[in-house]
């Protein structure tokens, strides 16, 4: 195999695994965010504030992950291939308000011993909700683009 080869295959299997992480990450936050949706009502005891907490730090890890795994090639313009590039150019803008909007969320509640007011907890987890499954179609897209292999 000769040297540009090897290189080019060591990246493709970086890459797969970058990708792989990134979905674990996903799939452990839509866990955490299941398990905190099934606490409604909500109500302010150590229970739900430890798994609210514990829910925000893995969507923070996933959101954060995906950035470095994923977008960071798209953001500092590295990407070749045009196909992902394309799929790149309509889903980035949406990526980039839907992470605005997930540390939103975390800046609301991410708190160590003062989040007591659940009042709109499920309104907001809710549409949360509704944001990640509009975000992960979109990844899932760029996912896919991904895996073509480029023209050698």
């Amino acid at each position: 195999m000769s040297m540009s080869a090897q290189t080019r295959h060591e990246r493709r299997a970086d890459s797969q695994k970058q990708l792989q992480t990134l979905v674990s990450s996903r799939t452990e936050t839509l866990s955490l965010y299941s398990r905190l949706a099934a606490n409604k009502p909500f109500k302010s005891n150590k229970s739900t504030q430890k798994l609210l907490q514990e829910f925000c730090a893995s969507l923070i890890d996933y959101t954060a992950g995906a950035h470095f795994q994923l977008y960071r090639f798209i953001d500092e313009r590295k990407e070749r291939r045009k196909r992902v590039n394309e799929v790149a150019e309509r889903i980035y803008p949406n990526i980039v308000d839907s992470t605005q909007q997930i540390l939103d969320f975390n800046d609301k509640y991410d708190c160590q011993d003062h989040c007591e007011n659940f009042d709109r907890l499920e309104t907001d987890l809710s549409t949360l909700g509704v944001i990640l499954a509009d975000r992960i179609e979109m990844e899932d897209k760029l996912i896919e683009a991904l895996a073509v292999p480029r023209d050698e």
